[in-house]
């Protein structure tokens, strides 16, 4: 199955591309994959990984050279995603990805010195970056967010809450978004937090149905003291630099569902192929047979539009709406193929042991995160009615 996406896709991608799917391939099958199930029974996976990363130049594959990225385009991210994610350990392979959604407002709106002091040892793995929007109150609606950063003098002085912190335990760098004024939208505003610092700490750390290996935080902000060098850009620029990041979010947690689908019907063919029943395999029987006919089916169309979304986002043409499609496809594919795999598996399917029953909970996320699938298709909607 392999063979026919990477043909459907071929053409999007070019040598580099496909050497760096190399590189990560290497990675997830000698670093991550030995380790996989005591790390996602554990529900942390070792610290040492994020510099090993950054030793082997697979964080930030599209984030600028000059502050130590690999300078490539968003297909870069996508076939890390994918090789990375063949590795059993969705935990893993998020953690080591939070600073793609973290990194972008220091780029975005960071003054020369913010970009250079902060993002260099982020990219080597040196340091762990968070980004803390959700609150309590607040979720897919940013609007909603209340944690306030009242400006006292030099300083800012931030007080509120965030939860469902990706990275947000370990994390040296925790980029927060913050109320500055009354504007639902012109009043937020991006500060980069470092850590440790007084006032902020860990509430919680969260436990998850999926991507259990890596860590999810409650952040408190009780005045917390920051100066005013640690703001990111003017006051009340956060919503529109958001509304950007939220586009690259979503479309790797695309990347993130149809590489879920596609591995977990690798997973069942290989079974299928194997497992007897009533004297002869089960992949010769026509109900499973037409079972992997649809499961092949929506990975493909998953990957497909992912693609296709992914080069018009590279040539600067993409839409909210085409972005927003591409996630709740993928999330539909991830949850259907994860599910029919666990079924072609049987009772092995639903031993903690099998990587298709891990996948059928790390895919649960993806119609939440990032913005829930209600809310894409409002975005799609929007824009289908719009005058």
């Amino acid at each position: 199955m392999s063979s026919i996406t990477d043909d459907l896709c071929q053409a999007f991608l070019d040598d580099g591309h496909a050497l760096f799917r190399g590189a990560c391939a290497r990675f997830a099958r000698e670093e991550i994959a030995p380790h996989a199930f005591a790390w996602e029974e554990a529900e942390a996976f070792d610290p040492a990984l994020y510099r090993k990363a950054g030793e082997a130049g697979l964080l930030g594959p599209s984030l600028p050279a000059e502050v130590g990225g690999g300078g490539g385009d968003v297909f870069h991210v996508l076939v890390s995603t994918e090789a990375l994610m063949r590795s059993g350990c969705t935990g893993a392979v998020v953690g080591l990805g939070s600073l793609e959604i973290a990194v972008p407002p220091i780029l975005v709106l960071g003054s020369e010195e913010q970009r250079g002091r902060l993002v260099p040892p982020v990219l080597r793995g040196e340091r762990v970056a968070a980004l803390a929007i959700t609150e309590p109150g607040a979720g897919s609606d940013v609007a909603g967010v209340r944690l306030t950063a009242e400006r006292r003098g030099d300083h800012y002085v931030l007080n509120g809450e965030k939860r469902f912190v990706t990275s947000g335990v370990r994390a040296d760098l925790v980029v927060t978004l913050a109320r500055t004024g009354p504007d639902p939208h012109g009043g937020l505003t991006f500060f980069a937090v470092e850590r440790p610092t007084d006032g902020l700490t860990v509430s919680r750390a969260l436990k998850k149905t999926g991507w259990r290996a890596s860590d999810t935080a409650e952040l408190r902000f009780e005045d917390v003291r920051v100066p005013v060098e640690a703001r990111l850009g003017d006051e009340g620029s956060g919503f529109v630099c958001l509304m950007k990041t939220f586009q690259h979010e979503r479309l790797y947690l695309a990347a993130q569902g149809y590489a879920i689908a596609e591995v977990c019907l690798e997973e069942a063919v290989a079974y299928a192929r194997q497992r007897e029943a009533f004297g002869r395999p089960i992949a010769r029987m026509q109900a499973i047979r037409h079972k992997l006919a649809d499961m092949a089916a929506k990975v493909l169309a998953a990957k497909a539009l992912t693609y296709q979304v992914a080069a018009r986002l590279r040539a600067g043409t993409s839409r909210p709406a085409e972005v927003a499609a591409a996630k709740n496809v993928a999330a539909d594919a991830a949850r259907d193929v994860s599910w029919e795999a666990v079924q072609v598996f049987g009772g092995m399917g639903y031993m903690r042991e099998t990587l298709v029953e891990r996948l059928s909970r790390d895919a649960r996320l993806l119609a939440i995160g990032g913005g829930t699938s209600e809310v894409m298709r409002e975005l799609v909607a929007r824009e289908l009615l719009a005058d």
